[in-house]
């Protein structure tokens, strides 16, 4: 049997793992850290359980797609609740719109905040809904190795929504401000404003309001226990605190990896770790690209992350929340123009606990909080404590919770944290924007030009950010493989 080994151990990683076993390769995950799943770890403190990263469960078919690969179902792995209000979106002091888990309500809800915006929302969303079915049939699970994958029929009928951008479908319609801004949020998984993201993304919103926002039991991180598991099954074998610390080659071939534990010898690589990170582990000459070339690119977010526990329940708030009760232009502009500390930053708030008992002791609540910030700002304790503070005083401002009396347990986690915990290019939480100029072809390649048998795949390749993309670029970089495997071996 051929040997891979795959570097890193999240969500592209673990999907391309079980892809390579099941085509009968030898398959060997190296993690750097001291658990499987990325930046879908687990955090746990005094019988509290936080998701570190990802919380949104949205496009459940690519889930499905994926386990039904092997013949398997996501029940088979891990139980699902569609959350009803999918979320909360707050504007100021109790003025909040829930988003209901059915269209047909969220339509009736925009039509009384707005008369005229529900009949502009359907038709909204039914071309939202046609573009998904595109992207997903005809776009994202190609290898992003000709711009001639974006050329279809279906896709040349909608060229104008490749040069327009979001803002402007969604404004053209909607004139109310926080409407406009929930149509436009989704769009921020992508990593970009929405003035600068192409219309044709608007399926995010199809992915939103049309597939509804689910939860897996147990967090992101039972979601990559799950394919932890069918990856043992198909005989994938796992190995955490095993950091590599050089890709060795000879002429235009991978020969194995080196790791402070020893060496792994392999006929083929992978990397889902940070794309520039793995660059470095090869000779300069053997690179794809420059740090300059990374310095120039358009990154999603940083984030600063707060996991906190109370002794208390948390009534006035739902499973997800999102605080639009500042300037969201404003702060996208700080993110993306200025790069500087936000100032009154939008932010979102989770409690998965009223949906997940089982994440903490009786009677108490879990929290986790998310500001977006700018990729490599300089950060610290103290300039996290001040922006948790700050969340305290706009929650307690716009729902009457104070929740700083309760805190029995905090720990925050920001830019500086992703470069070393996950060796983040930058800082990065979410990966490269999906820019026009950052779309398909113009990611960076899923190949090596100049050694033949290293592949990349994750959020800095095809087809971008978020967990849903994720494991779809683990299939597509396999199948790439496979298709050319002939060359390989």
């Amino acid at each position: 049997m051929k040997k891979v080994i795959i570097i890193g151990s999240g969500f592209s990683s673990l999907a391309s793992a079980c892809y390579m076993a099941k085509a009968g390769f030898q398959v060997t995950v190296l993690e750097k850290n001291e658990q499987v799943g990325g930046r879908a770890s687990l955090l746990e403190i005094d019988g509290f359980k936080f998701d570190m990263g990802p919380s949104w469960y949205w496009m459940p078919d690519i889930f499905e797609r994926f386990f039904g690969d092997f013949g398997k179902k996501v029940s088979d792995h891990y139980s699902l609740e569609k959350l009803s209000p999918g979320y909360r979106v707050y504007f100021g002091k109790n003025d909040f719109i829930d988003i209901s888990d059915r269209l047909e309500e969220i339509i009736e809800t925009f039509e009384k905040i707005e008369k005229g915006s529900g009949k502009h929302l359907q038709d909204f969303m039914k071309k939202a809904k046609a573009n998904y079915e595109i992207a997903m049939k005809d776009l994202v699970y190609n290898p992003g190795k000709s711009i001639l994958e974006l050329v279809s029929v279906e896709t040349a009928k909608r060229l104008p929504l490749f040069v327009q951008n979001i803002s402007e479908t969604v404004r053209k319609n909607i004139k109310n401000p926080k409407l406009r801004s929930i149509l436009e949020f989704p769009v921020l998984f992508l990593g970009a404003k929405p003035n600068n993201t192409p219309a044709f993304y608007n399926f995010m919103n199809h992915a939103d309001f049309g597939m509804g926002t689910w939860y897996p039991k147990g967090g992101f991180n039972a979601v990559a226990k799950g394919m932890q598991k069918l990856a043992e099954e198909l005989g994938v074998t796992f190995l955490v605190n095993e950091e590599v610390t050089e890709i060795r080659t000879e002429g235009n071939s991978a020969k194995a990896v080196i790791t402070e534990n020893g060496t792994f010898e392999a006929d083929l690589i992978i990397s889902g770790a940070d794309y520039a990170h793995t660059e470095t582990l090869l000779k300069s000459t053997e690179q794809n690209y420059t740090p300059d070339y990374w310095q120039k690119k358009t990154f999603a977010p940083s984030s600063f992350l707060y996991y906190v526990a109370f002794d208390r329940k948390v009534p006035q708030l739902q499973h997800h929340n999102l605080f639009f009760d500042t300037d969201f232009k404003r702060h996208a502009e700080e993110i993306y123009d200025t790069k500087t500390l936000p100032e009154k930053p939008l932010f979102y708030a989770n409690f998965s606990s009223k949906t997940d008992a089982d994440l903490c002791p009786e009677g108490k609540e879990v929290g986790f909080f998310l500001i977006p910030v700018a990729v490599d700002l300089k950060d610290s304790e103290e300039i996290h404590d001040r922006y948790f503070e700050i969340i305290m005083d706009r929650i307690e401002k716009n729902t009457g919770e104070n929740l700083r009396d309760s805190v029995i347990v905090k720990k925050s986690f920001g830019v500086q944290d992703f470069k070393e915990r996950y060796y983040s290019c930058r800082g990065n939480a979410y990966g490269l924007a999906n820019t026009l100029l950052q779309t398909s072809v113009l990611r960076p390649s899923i190949t090596n030009k100049k050694i033949k048998n290293l592949f990349y795949t994750g959020q800095l390749t095809v087809p971008g950010p978020g967990v849903p993309p994720a494991l779809i670029s683990g299939k597509v970089v396999t199948d790439y493989i496979l298709k050319n495997k002939h060359q390989l071996f």
